[in-house]
C-alpha cells in the first residue's frame, strides 16, 4: 500500500479490488455441508465515508484522511440455513460463475482506474 495523500483514492481502490471469496466458493462446490461465503465491502466503505463526511467538507478530504486499515470487508455465510442439495451444500456453480464474471469486470474497472491515476501522476511529473 502506498503511504501518501496523493494516492488516497488508489489505496481505497486497492482494498476494494481484494474483496472477493467467489473462487473459494467454486472450489468448495462439491464439499458436503459447505455454506457459501461472501464479503460485504460496500457497506464498510459507505460507513467509513459517511463517518468522514461529518469531519471534512468534500470527498477529497474524506478520502485523504480515510484510514484504510478500517476497510476490512465483513465475511458472512450467505443463506447459511438454506440448502437445496441433499449434502447440505448451498453453492450453486451457475450463480458463482455469474458472480465471478461480475467481480472480474469490477476488478478490471478498478485496475483500469488505478492505471489511469498513475498515468495522470506521470503526466503531472512530466515524464
Amino acid at each position: 500500500m502506498i503511504n501518501s495523500n496523493a494516492f488516497s483514492y488508489i489505496n481505497v481502490m486497492d482494498k476494494a479490488a481484494d474483496a472477493t471469496l467467489i473462487a473459494n466458493n467454486i472450489a468448495n462446490a462439491d464439499t458436503p455441508t459447505y455454506k457459501r461465503k461472501d464479503l460485504d465491502f460496500q457497506s464498510v466503505l459507505e460507513h467509513e465515508l459517511r463517518t468522514g463526511c461529518t469531519k471534512y467538507p468534500n470527498l477529497d478530504g474524506v478520502v485523504k484522511h480515510l484510514d484504510t486499515t478500517n476497510l476490512n470487508p465483513k465475511e458472512y455465510r450467505d443463506y447459511e440455513y438454506y440448502s437445496y442439495r441433499i449434502d447440505k451444500n448451498n453453492v450453486d456453480p451457475d450463480t458463482e460463475n455469474v458472480e465471478l464474471a461480475s467481480e472480474q469486470l469490477r476488478y478490471q474497472e478498478l485496475t483500469t482506474s488505478i492505471s489511469q491515476d498513475f498515468s495522470h501522476f506521470k503526466t503531472a511529473i512530466g515524464s
